[in-house]
């Protein structure tokens, strides 16, 4: 009979407002190291495709903090049908009418599969606490629900990486105004994100409240400073890259007989003697970026 694991918090003590530390990384330094994790990213993945392994990468952080460029430099070199992005809004009727966990049991990864949760289950602690849509009594029991709920997780094999990422009040504004001048992202703003504003120090209690009850050693919260874009993507992309890697072996996996001899026959190579060696390549970002900057990206 298998034990269960025990809950251990990690202790982790936050102030938001101490948390000044926004680092940068130039240009150059960026597409590098983001082409380097991004091929890491694949061999992940395509060891994960031969083992048991499973993943979760929660994301949580203030509005217009990175999550979704974050979460699009590792969807860009990723094969979807081992990868699986939820972009978690709020719950539909018939979910608010069951448990709030409910609705994630369904989406969790199977063998083999990486799963990232844009937003999550942590919204009963974050946004219902503070728009006062859960009652006192159960945001609070939330806590050790859901250090069971991810326990049950890790126990199954499926590790958990858990990223909050952290951008000032003054560096929100800014990109906000970005998303307003820029057509193409003007979609991204809405009355919610103004509104949310003024319950700053509410939200900031609340992220700390949770990062202390929910940091535990095996499931332990990630905070990025986050001011810095490129850097705020490379932060999170080494945590995740170092926490899937982990303990697993990242060789290619080899042919089966059958398809040696049918590659010896058909195309007269000895797969056994080619070499594993990747063709270096610019990274997915760099190649998509535009040629002639857009007009609303230089008004300011």
């Amino acid at each position: 009979m298998t034990r269960r694991s025990k809950i251990t918090l990690a202790r982790k003590k936050l102030r938001l407002s101490e948390l000044e530390d926004h680092q940068s990384i130039d240009k150059a330094a960026y597409f590098k190291e983001l082409g380097a994790l991004q091929l890491k990213l694949q061999r992940i993945q395509q060891a994960y495709l031969f083992t048991s392994d499973s993943a979760i990468i929660v994301f949580e952080g203030w509005d217009a903090a990175g999550k979704g460029g974050t979460i699009r430099r590792m969807s860009a070199v990723l094969d979807p049908r081992g990868f699986k992005v939820w972009p978690i809004a709020a719950p539909r009727a018939f979910e608010k009418e069951r448990h709030y966990l409910f609705r994630f049991w369904e989406r969790l990864p199977p063998q083999g599969a990486i799963a990232v949760f844009d937003r999550s289950w942590y919204g009963r602690v974050l946004v219902e606490r503070v728009e006062g849509m859960a009652a006192k009594r159960e945001w609070q029991r939330a806590y050790d629900e859901i250090n069971e709920f991810e326990r049950f997780l890790i126990d199954h094999g499926t590790r958990v990486v858990k990223l909050f990422l952290h951008i000032t009040q003054d560096e929100q504004l800014r990109r906000f105004e970005e998303r307003l001048r820029n057509p193409l992202k003007r979609w991204k703003l809405s009355y919610d994100d103004f509104r949310n504003r003024r319950n700053w120090p509410h939200y900031e209690r609340a992220v700390e409240d949770m990062v202390e009850r929910t940091s535990t050693l095996s499931a332990p919260w990630h905070v990025i400073p986050a001011n810095h874009k490129m850097y705020g993507r490379i932060a999170c992309m080494r945590i995740v890259t170092e926490i899937l890697a982990a303990n697993v072996d990242l060789s290619p996996p080899p042919l089966d007989e059958r398809a040696v001899d049918e590659v010896k026959a058909v195309l007269g190579l000895d797969p056994l003697a080619l070499s594993d060696m990747v063709p270096a390549r610019p990274s997915l970002a760099r190649q998509r970026a535009p040629l002639i900057q857009p007009p609303w990206s230089r008004a300011r």
